[in-house]
């Protein structure tokens, strides 16, 4: 049998991660990095995409390029994909991480559910969802050709239960509802593309829980409260799981949600 240090050695395969200028695009991009990847991170923000893509290769050995990207529109996402393919010579693993999140300042998205707007509600589905379709099924071919392809999908514990209204009382934070049906879809895609793709490419997902960015107090109190570890995640604890899905350390998943959440959906 190989070694564990075999199995999790990506070394001479090639990673996409969207959103990886952001904080979970990040942790993505250094567990891959670390593990021997290259990679390229897209992202909208075309000098941040740049600014972290330079960042990271300066702590690396690995490749990487910045991809700036606008996920909403149909024919730029697939040119990103085969621009990265081209560029690195073969694909290997998709992670999609970028999303409308409940921060996110868009008009019509992050305020009470009687104000939410359809446009809001469209673009996200774009970004969080139908961007995921679209990338996986222009990649399908490239990733399947060494039989190594690795599909991994954020997805959240708002992707699996409904939420909980009282976390947010008397913050300005919000949950909207465009937020949770989109990961729901994500979970579900996963499920769609593992038995569709199989045994080429498999397809997982991840769903964290809440992540530490200096909430508010009283937010952070009530979520503590409700978790059994006792601490809201850092992005830290999401290398792990990245670190398993897209190596041959889970050569035989697929079709998997990996829940990173302390425990929250638990009870």
């Amino acid at each position: 049998m190989r070694t564990l240090s075999d199995l999790m050695d990506l070394t001479g395969r090639a990673a996409l991660v969207t959103g990886g200028a952001g904080h979970i695009g990040l942790a993505t991009c250094e567990a891959l990095l670390e593990l021997g990847a290259d990679v390229a991170l897209l992202d909208i923000d075309e000098d941040a995409c740049h600014n972290r893509a330079q960042a990271i290769e300066e702590a690396s050995s690995g490749k990487v390029m910045a991809v700036a990207c606008d996920l909403t529109d149909e024919a730029d996402t697939r040119k990103a994909v085969r621009d990265v393919a081209h560029r690195l010579d073969r694909l290997d693993i998709l992670v999609h991480c970028a999303a409308y999140v409940g921060t996110t300042e868009v008009a019509g998205w992050a305020v009470p559910f009687q104000q939410q707007t359809v446009d809001a509600w469209d673009n996200a589905l774009r970004v969080n969802l139908t961007a995921a379709f679209i990338m996986v099924q222009e990649a399908q071919t490239m990733l399947a050709r060494d039989g190594v392809g690795s599909v991994i999908l954020f997805g959240s514990t708002y992707g699996m239960v409904g939420p909980d209204f009282s976390l947010y009382e008397g913050t300005t934070m919000a949950n909207p509802a465009g937020y949770g049906a989109s990961k729901g879809g994500i979970i579900n895609l996963t499920r769609h593309l593992a038995t569709a793709l199989a045994p080429a490419i498999r397809v997982n997902s991840i769903s964290p829980g809440g992540v530490a960015r200096g909430q508010n107090q009283v937010f952070q109190e009530r979520y503590l409260s409700k978790t059994p570890m006792g601490r809201m995640a850092a992005e830290e604890d999401l290398k792990g799981a990245i670190a398993y899905l897209a190596s041959d350390l889970s050569a035989y998943v697929t079709g998997h949600n990996l829940v990173v959440d302390g425990g929250w959906t638990a009870w």
